[in-house]
């Protein structure tokens, strides 16, 4: 007769591979994320200065987690599609420089960063209120030709099916186009903290 296992051997076993491969996860990936776990306490207001936080570790440690603080900071620069995006890539942007310290190169990078967050904000609400504005007259116009007269201010663009396309359109366009900007400068941080 075949020997039949128990469910509690396989589950024994399978434990026993998952934390030998467990083991075999590098120190130094480790230390990364305790820096990226320091950077969610910064972000999330906890801790006030990264360079701080990075001192009091040990030299041994400091540039694994330097690189961990790195790639989270990296990763929370983000167009801002809200507020809260927006004062959370600033908070990020604030880590890279609290980070650097006087490195103009990064300083550089940084405000270069925080000019294209601004100015995908305002050229988002300008492009939405020109497209609000053509569809609020053209709107206005179909109505009048159908000899409705209504109060142009009463119309509300925004629920039309066709404002809605159109949006959808020209915001994968300006993502499209900020995107790459953003990732060119994070690029820049990724290679200087690596």
């Amino acid at each position: 007769m075949a020997e039949i296992r128990s469910t509690l051997d396989m589950v024994m076993e399978r434990a026993a591979r998952m934390a030998a491969r467990a083991e075999d996860v590098p120190a130094d990936q480790e230390t990364e994320q305790r820096g990226m776990r320091l950077v969610a306490e910064f972000l999330g207001g906890k801790t006030s200065a990264l360079a701080e936080l990075l001192q009091q570790e040990p030299p041994s440690d400091q540039m694994p987690v330097r690189r961990g603080m790195a790639k989270a900071l990296i990763r929370n620069i983000v167009l801002p599609r809200d507020e809260a995006l927006m004062t959370g890539s600033l908070t990020a942007i604030a880590g890279f420089l609290d980070l650097a310290g006087p490195a103009s190169e990064i300083i550089d990078t940084c405000t270069e960063l925080k000019q294209i967050l601004e100015q995908y904000s305002q050229h988002k609400e300008q492009i939405k209120q020109q497209l609000e504005d053509a569809m609020r007259a053209q709107l206005s116009q179909k109505l009048q030709e159908q000899g409705v007269t209504t109060d142009q201010t009463a119309i509300d663009p925004t629920m039309h099916p066709q404002f809605r396309e159109e949006w959808a359109r020209a915001q994968t366009d300006l993502n499209a186009q900020y995107t790459q900007a953003l990732d060119q400068r994070k690029e820049i941080l990724q290679q200087r903290f690596s």
